[in-house]
């Protein structure tokens, strides 16, 4: 191998924050069916698959699965990861896992770099903001990494002297740029993208310090990122190496930057193209792989470079994107005008501004320094344990016992604070309408930070907010301005107390709560709980405290609620006054619902909570969803029912019509639509799956000539694979669980639908790597084994004597 010939993939893995702000936890997105949210489809199609990246032999068989974040450079958003550790722990554990891997690959380089906190475009920052953005992010990496970061990413790559200055002050070593951000070489002009990406640059800061710089290779990126070179990765491989020239002298690194989500998110199967790419430059030994740490260590930067301040690699005006209406979009609407960037970011500035002078004044009450305490607080946010907020409180108050009361007002500062930051997460402008999902998430962070600012200061600042947000214009008539998306997006998110205590009452009617639970950032603990029923109807009373686990706010409230029997539900919340005023409303109303009088019980419950009554509609997007589920469930399996019923009458109609070639009714072909595919969903949920009453199901469907459910039941197969596949897994040399296990993979191949089997294959992979060698003794098994190998198109390697 030429020890001189380097090359390195950097990928950027982020999503913006989705989170309700006040949930601190993403609800149901049905724009990203059929998962729950964005982030869980982007997982599925791109975190996950690059965690397990699968290399195939000439067959098309999965000769190899490796973890290419083992063999990149890469960073994750600090908010994406938070979401993973909770909602994705096995792709979250492969990619930490990866960063040990990688530093024993390079030298001691772990791939990972930090990256500043929550993407906010760091040169149209205050100087607050961005050591914070720095702070946290370094923090954040830490804490999950367990090491100091070498690197850090920039958000868009918007990059200016300050910032840069200010992470060479916490210790980052280097950040990536795009070569058009450059501006000389040992001062020689190499602005229009002509600096050599091969080399490793010093940019001298205006404070003595200085930082590297590595400006990737801007054609080979962009054929990646657009111009489908994932399609073929011998192609990619070789136009990797082909950015090495023998013409240069001396150490080169070919290196490319993109959105990691290019590799399966934006292009299929580009996780497969990564692998395939760099395992197969290993193997010619054309070029060594490497990450950024442990090339510079081995070749330090011999030039010096300047960058051109305020610029970005996603805006060809510099950072206009993200402060003007400079032209870029995302294309679609050439008619529609971005003019509400500048105003949106305006009212924005206005808000961070008018909160700063409140939270100094607040703060120094109990802070020995505000800003300080601000950028510690990121340990708070990592780990919200009482152990935590003690070091915290040990670190940052002015005193050490401090009332309760008054805790609650520091965490809200705090959490005024991060909001403020949240707010401003770059994709709320990168689009190009004002009421993308992902402007409406950074106006409902910033509804939080209006909300938390009221509770603190008790000034008019909604008013004025929305003042400001409306002179901002949609390109859409019936969505008018900022305000009045605010109005429309935004307050309908927004929770407090009694919100929550309305949606404990009402899912409680559906769900069996403990004495003490949780309901997303939320702690309850039930006090009195009394449900009476009539028929179909239901009224449930009772008082419980609220906290929450953010801010440690709490409530005791009592609340009633009254189920008609479908999806009509009428409740009230409020807070709890006194015993005696709890038990009236409890004995009135349950004396009312007694005598079935229905009006009565309204009146005692609109009377008790006066002003604080809800509905269905305002239980959160995911409960709602389940509730109405529950409540549609009796009516589909009647409908299911009458449709099979139906069908089964006419089957043998159906039939004599198909072989006379006559059309078949449409009422009769929707009756054995729902009938045959709701008769299929079950036979692929049982626990042993019968091949021949599955084919003839198939069968009928084929005469009665009506659609399969193919998605749905794709996910019921699936699911019913990985739940038999987990138990042979627990048992590999189990030989009686290996052979149901093949004998239902079997049935469901059988199938004239694709099946997603990646976590099976995963495991199964494992199993030929540990336990097949070990195996092998036992004939039966292994030969089983060997048949489940090719039901998965996993290639079998037999071990050498």
């Amino acid at each position: 191998m030429n020890e001189n010939r380097y090359l390195c993939i950097h990928g950027h893995f982020y999503q913006p924050p989705r989170e309700n702000p006040w949930l601190e936890a993403i609800e149901l997105q049905d724009s990203a069916a059929p998962y729950h949210d964005w982030n869980e489809r982007v997982t599925a199609e791109c975190y996950a698959p690059n965690s397990a990246a699968r290399i195939l032999d000439a067959e098309g068989r999965i000769a190899k699965i490796v973890n290419n974040y083992s063999g990149i450079s890469f960073n994750f958003g600090p908010t994406l990861l938070s979401w993973m550790k909770d909602k994705a722990p096995e792709t979250y554990r492969e990619i930490l896992e990866a960063d040990r891997v990688s530093a024993q690959r390079f030298s001691g380089h772990g791939s990972a770099i930090a990256q500043c906190y929550n993407h906010m475009i760091m040169p149209l920052a205050n100087a607050h903001d961005k050591l914070t953005q720095v702070i946290w992010g370094i923090e954040d990496f830490r804490f999950r990494f367990s090491r100091d970061p070498e690197g850090m990413w920039l958000p868009e790559t918007a990059v200016d002297l300050e910032s840069l200055d200010l992470m060479a002050q916490h210790g980052i070593r280097f950040t990536i740029l795009a070569p058009s951000q450059a501006k000389s070489m040992d001062g020689a002009d190499v602005t229009g993208q002509r600096i050599d990406p091969a080399r490793v640059y010093r940019q001298k800061l205006p404070s003595g310090r200085s930082i590297n710089l590595f400006f990737y290779d801007g054609p080979v990126s962009q054929a990646v990122a657009f111009e489908r070179l994932l399609n073929d990765g011998g192609r990619f491989a070789r136009r990797l190496l082909d950015a090495l020239s023998d013409q240069r002298e001396g150490p080169q690194l070919a290196h490319i930057a993109t959105d990691g989500e290019t590799y399966g998110h934006h292009h299929a199967f580009g996780d497969m193209a990564l692998a395939y790419a760099l395992e197969r430059i290993e193997s010619s030994g054309l070029a060594k792989v490497t990450n950024y740490g442990e090339f510079l260590e081995k070749h330090p930067a011999g030039h010096d470079a300047e960058i051109l301040e305020n610029t970005a690699w996603s805006c060809v005006h510099g950072v206009g994107r993200w402060n003007a209406n400079c032209g870029c979009s995302s294309g679609g609407h050439a008619e529609w005008s971005q003019e509400w960037r500048a105003l949106l970011r305006a009212a924005l500035d206005w808000l961070r501004d008018e909160i700063a002078p409140g939270y100094e004044k607040m703060a120094r009450r109990f802070f020995k320094d505000p800003w300080a305490a601000r950028n510690n607080y990121i340990h708070v946010i990592l780990d919200r344990s009482p152990a935590s907020r003690e070091r915290f409180a040990a670190a940052n108050f002015r005193r050490k016992a401090t009332k309760s009361g008054d805790r609650v007002n520091i965490w809200k500062l705090l959490e005024m604070q991060r909001h403020a930051l949240l707010m401003y997460t770059s994709c709320g402008w990168f689009f190009d309408e004002l009421t993308g999902i992902e402007t409406v998430q950074v106006m409902q962070y910033a509804g939080r930070v209006v909300q938390l600012a009221e509770e603190l200061f008790g000034n008019d600042i909604e008013r004025r907010f929305l003042g400001k947000l409306a002179l901002a214009k949609s390109n859409l008539p019936e969505h008018g301005d900022g305000a009045a998306i605010y109005e429309k997006f935004v307050k309908p998110a927004s929770v407090d107390l009694l919100k929550l205590g309305a949606h404990y009452a009402i899912s409680s009617l559906f769900e069996d709560y403990p004495d003490n639970t949780r309901i997303y950032a939320y702690s309850v603990d039930n006090k009195d709980y009394r449900l009476k029923r009539s028929g179909k109807m239901r009224l449930a009373l009772g008082q419980a405290r609220f906290t929450s686990e953010i801010t440690q706010d709490s409530e005791m409230l009592m609340f009633g609620v009254l189920h008609f029997g479908d999806h009509n539900l009428h409740g009230g919340v409020a807070l709890y006054r006194s015993e005696d005023a709890y038990r009236d409303l409890c004995k009135a109303a349950r004396d009312a619902f007694s005598r079935s009088d229905l009006a009565a019980t309204l009146h005692c419950l609109d009377q008790g909570f006066a002003g604080h009554t809800y509905s269905l509609k305002n239980l959160f997007r995911d409960e709602q969803r389940k509730v109405l589920t529950e409540v549609l469930e009796s009516t589909l399996e009647h409908s299911f029912s009458v449709a099979r019923e139906m069908y089964e009458d006419q089957a043998q109609l159906l039939r004599f019509m198909s072989d006379c070639g006559i059309p078949i009714p449409r009422e009769l072909q929707a009756a054995a639509e729902v009938a045959l595919n709701g008769l299929l969903r079950q036979a692929l949920a049982a626990p042993e799956l019968d091949e021949t009453a599955i084919q003839g199901l198939l069968e009928e469907i084929r005469i009665a000539g009506i659609p399969l459910d193919r998605n749905g039941l794709e996910i019921v197969l699936r699911r019913n694979l990985e739940k038999e596949a987990d138990r042979f897994f627990e048992d590999p040399g189990n030989l009686g669980r290996l052979t149901k296990f093949r004998d239902n993979l079997v049935a469901a191949r059988s199938l004239p639908f694709p099946l997603v089997l990646w976590s099976v294959q995963n495991r199964c992979y494992e199993v030929l790597q540990k336990v097949y060698p070990r195996e092998l003794s036992d004939a039966r098994w292994a030969e089983q084994c060997r048949e489940l190998a090719g039901l998965l198109a996993l290639s079998v390697s037999e071990p050498r004597s």
